[in-house]
């Protein structure tokens, strides 16, 4: 009887994976922690031990459904620490005929797997869990010029029904995105989120990690995300009923205090397998049916997982691996080094920043508007920020942190993610946060010793970029505005800007095409 090793990476904890489908009594289900993918970026240590602990319980569930299971733990002396040589290892000693897996997270892994050469052959299989397959999305990007997330966001509801009356939109409307951008009020009580307990598995799996990784950036203190199904349903339910009601209102809001707000935190358990987006969208739209939860939190929240998780993995698999070269603003900065330390007088940045190192969290606007439109305006190279994404949020997995951060954050990929650059002033900051408050920078001010460094930053932007970008139907009016400005008021603001940037300390700068971290490369030794 042909025998075979079933690999289960560690974003693919589903019972229902598309490999584990056909599984005989003799096959053998291979879950493997090894260090080589710790440690490609300096992942922050909460995300690997959230992985680790989620594997580990997941182990427990195969067997206790008579599954036969090897486990590869990190300190196993035989441990080959990287993933295609240790499976292969398995297979040769449990004499397996052959290595099946489901399509991995990364381009870089799939390459690896089929061009492997080897005494076991390797099989894949499509992963399932998607509303999307790769092969569809490319179908629905033929022969498209501007494919742009919106289209394929309707597409998916007519596809799959959710938030349908037959051919209509659900409240008449395909999108609510207008309805949700109110800045934080003050006076609301957002809920605490759940704490989940620590068992002996995931405590073990704190001390090791704390052991192997714990010069990475990030704390492990606090940990608190889900690392079996039962928890992330508990983190979904408490979603649902605590804060998809004002969901929808706030999406858009950042508080100086909440690293939350109504935000789920589902996507990282979803990442991983615990929960499928399936279940998630159907709680949601019953919430709406039920009278729970309105139609702008309701349809604002599916937007996110049937139209931007998918649409970013369709775009992923779709243009790599040229994508992640992509650098159509001639970036080359390095990353500023308060992008690890947190230490910079700027209460937007220091905030998001000092939350990542806390929680291995920080919600889209953070990501985009805060971190990611500084790293814009100051023309932070795309290998830098992605790299820094990848490292520090538990939920980066390289198929949906790469078309966000170079195509949504930085417009890297000229334009097939966005149609312009989400570009800002602190005006933007101001309005939707409480930060500027307690700001050592005055958010009112272009140019002076006090003045806020987004808004000068933001008109050095859009000068340098003028030829690329005065000719966006989108921002014709902004270069409006700056057209008109006296040339003194422009050479005030550029100076501003430039002196800023000389007094920022950076990690090494990024050429294109060249795959340099510094502070990789200070904790390769570990």
């Amino acid at each position: 009887m042909s025998r075979s090793l079933i690999l289960l990476a560690g974003d693919q904890l589903s019972h229902e994976l598309a490999a584990l489908e056909h599984a005989s009594d003799d096959d053998v289900i291979a879950l493997c922690e090894v260090a080589e993918e710790g440690r490609y970026v300096p992942h922050h240590p909460q995300k690997i031990a959230m992985m680790l602990s989620a594997m580990r319980h997941f182990a427990a569930s195969l067997r206790d459904k008579g599954y036969r299971v090897h486990y590869s733990a990190l300190d196993d002396p035989d441990n080959a620490h990287s993933l295609l040589q240790e499976a292969e290892r398995l297979a040769k000693l449990y004499d397996c005929q052959r290595i099946v897996t489901t399509r991995p997270g990364e381009w870089r892994l799939l390459q690896a797997i089929e061009e492997r050469r080897s005494d076991v052959p390797w099989e894949w299989t499509e992963d399932t869990r998607f509303y999307c397959t790769p092969e569809a999305f490319a179908q629905w990007l033929s022969g498209r010029k501007q494919p742009r997330m919106e289209a394929f966001y309707r597409e998916m509801r007519r596809h799959t029904g959710l938030l349908m009356e037959g051919d209509e939109p659900m409240g008449g409307q395909w999108n609510f995105d207008k309805d949700n951008r109110k800045p934080l009020d003050q006076r609301l009580d957002v809920p605490s989120p759940p704490e989940h307990g620590i068992d002996d598995t995931t405590q073990a799996v704190l001390d090791q990690v704390a052991e192997h990784f714990g010069d990475h950036f990030g704390d492990l203190d606090g940990f608190h995300w889900p690392v079996t199904r039962r928890q992330a349903l508990v983190d979904l339910r408490h979603f649902i009923d605590a804060l998809l009601p004002d969901f929808g209102d706030y999406q858009d809001a950042i508080s100086d205090d909440d690293p939350y707000l109504f935000h789920s935190r589902l996507s990282a358990p979803m990442n991983l397998g615990l929960i499928s987006p399936r279940e998630v969208c159907e709680a949601a739209q019953n919430a709406y049916l039920e009278g729970k939860a309105p139609i702008n939190a309701v349809e604002g929240f599916v937007r996110q997982i049937l139209g931007w998780r998918e649409y970013v993995r369709g775009v992923y698999w779709s243009q790599m691996p040229d994508y992640k070269r992509g650098n159509a603003l001639k970036a080359t900065r390095g990353l500023p080094r308060f992008y690890w330390t947190g230490e910079t007088d700027m209460r937007c940045l220091q905030r998001a920043i000092g939350m990542t190192r806390e929680n291995a969290y920080a919600h889209h606007i953070q990501r985009l508007m805060v971190t990611g439109n500084f790293a814009l305006l100051c023309g932070v190279s795309p290998e830098a920020l992605c790299d820094w994404y990848l490292a520090v949020y538990a939920d980066a997995c390289e198929w949906v942190e790469l078309p966000n951060t170079l195509g949504m954050v930085l417009h890297a990929d000229g334009g097939i993610m966005g149609s312009k650059p989400y570009c800002a002033s602190g005006k933007y900051i101001d309005r939707m946060s409480d930060h500027c408050r307690d700001c050592h920078y005055d958010v009112k001010k272009t140019t002076g010793e006090t003045a806020c460094p987004f808004n000068s930053l933001y008109w050095h932007f859009l000068e340098r970029h003028a030829d690329t970008l005065s000719n966006n139907h989108r921002m014709k009016l902004i270069y409006g505005s700056l057209n008109r400005m006296s040339d003194d008021k422009r050479t005030a603001m550029r100076e501003q800007a430039q002196s800023f940037l000389a007094t920022l300390e950076l990690e090494p700068s990024y050429g294109q095409g060249e795959h340099v971290a510094g502070y990789r490369a200070r904790g390769a030794s570990s």
